[in-house]
């Protein structure tokens, strides 16, 4: 049943059902999406309001009236519930690229990522998490509020990405360890894990992390998504995985999973094509439905897993 034949029968109770849910939802009215994305949405319910009833609704008109003058800021909000009933907010840039990154916005291999780890949270329960190229950080906060990792550690290089990350963590009302770099702990008796994880967000070069400094972390589980968008990028995360394996000795290897978009099937096969040269072999996850996060349309997906 279409939203249209719905607006067809219920009327007007369920538009107002639909604005306490979204934009007057306390969640947005606390951290605010971005102003075009209001904008839109309304205007769009507005229209379908239209298309089935003649007399408007003061209440979409006024909440639309609100954010007509309203000015585009440099930052934005942009909230997750999760299937436990709470929520993962972020607070992102709303420039795709911004300070010269891509990495302070979400993207949608990070989603995929994020609802995979939910649906199977035994592989992260209990472990120590290194996330690679954390960016916006929605992969991790939803796998540390629903799947009970001992520790995670947020990663990247870029001096804003980290800054904000900073402050997405605490804006979920997570701990963070003021030291990134202290080696993580594995003690025999871990009561921790009933609480919070230990969290950490830590900058990590991909061309100059050396093997000690990896090791430090003692990743159980190793992730990343979103980040094979170029060759030279490519390169950096084989080399970064390289020497994580080098970390295992005689040691169990982390498991490794690598979420990404199928943009340029070119991308993808350089990506395999480099493991297989340095002697990582992989699989591919099966897929899994998508049904928790807003994702692009006609946008393919994939996870893979490798062995270090």
């Amino acid at each position: 049943m279409s939203l249209e034949e719905k607006l067809r029968d219920s009327g007007s109770e369920l538009l107002l059902d639909i604005l306490q849910k979204t934009v007057k939802h306390p969640l947005c009215v606390k951290h605010p999406p971005s102003v075009k994305y209001v904008r839109c949405f309304l205007s769009e319910l507005i229209r379908k309001h239209e298309a089935v009833h003649a007399e408007p609704l003061d209440e979409l008109y006024e909440a639309l009236a609100e954010v007509l003058t309203a000015k585009e800021p440099n930052r934005c909000h942009r909230s997750y519930l999760l299937p436990s009933g709470d929520a993962v907010t972020l607070s992102e840039s709303t420039a795709i690229i911004s300070h010269g990154t891509t990495g302070l916005v979400t993207w949608n291999a990070a989603l995929y990522l994020a609802e995979w780890a939910i649906e199977n949270p035994g592989a992260f329960t209990h472990r120590t998490v290194l996330e690679l190229g954390s960016g916006a950080g929605l992969t991790g906060l939803a796998i540390c509020k629903m799947c009970r990792p001992r520790a995670y550690v947020f990663s990247d290089c870029h001096s804003r990405v980290l800054e904000q990350l900073r402050g997405n963590v605490l804006l979920n009302n997570l701990l963070l360890e003021p030291d990134a770099t202290t080696p993580v702990e594995h003690p025999v008796h871990d009561t921790h894990h009933s609480e919070s994880p230990r969290v950490t967000v830590a900058r990590l070069d991909w061309d100059t992390v050396t093997t000690p400094q990896l090791t430090a972390f003692q990743p159980d589980v190793v992730i990343a998504s979103d980040v094979l968008y170029c060759p030279e990028t490519i390169l950096s995360l084989v080399g970064v995985l390289q020497r994580l394996a080098a970390c295992r000795k005689d040691q169990q290897a982390p498991d490794v999973y690598v979420a990404f978009t199928v943009r340029n099937p070119e991308t993808c096969q350089l990506f395999t094509t480099e493991m297989g040269r340095v002697g990582i072999s992989w699989e591919a996850v099966p897929r899994h439905n998508q049904k928790l996060f807003p994702y692009e349309e006609n946008s393919e997906m994939a996870i893979l897993k490798l062995t270090l």
